[in-house]
């Protein structure tokens, strides 16, 4: 569990998911772009369109969310059945698509 200013947070996905969601997006054949929160810092880091490295820096131990760009319906299909397939927790917005990596105690969360 993971504490701050006073709200808490409960792990939700582990670092395989995440691995595998990096694996996943690396081989996918367009270069969708994420940003990701950071739950110590809160700090929300800039889009990023390269997932072998730069997802990876730092480890995914303080990753809140990550949020993965989808900007047509065809890539939004795809991105949501590789997100399907690894079964991860989140949200599908307009042209994004948010996973969780941490949520408030005592909130539900929706599993893709």
């Amino acid at each position: 569990m993971v504490i701050m200013a006073n709200n808490q947070y409960q792990q939700v996905m582990n670092d395989t998911k995440r691995g595998e969601i990096r694996l996943s997006m690396y081989d996918y054949p367009n270069n969708n772009q994420w940003r990701t929160k950071d739950i110590e810092t809160r700090f929300i880091s800039t889009w990023d369109g390269e997932w072998f490295y730069h997802f990876r820096i730092g480890g995914y131990k303080c990753i809140e969310w990550l949020e993965i760009k989808v900007e047509t319906q065809e890539i939004r299909k795809d991105v949501l059945n590789i997100l399907k397939n690894i079964h991860v927790p989140g949200e599908v917005f307009d042209n994004v698509i948010r996973v969780y990596g941490y949520v408030e105690l005592c909130k539900s969360v929706n599993y893709i």
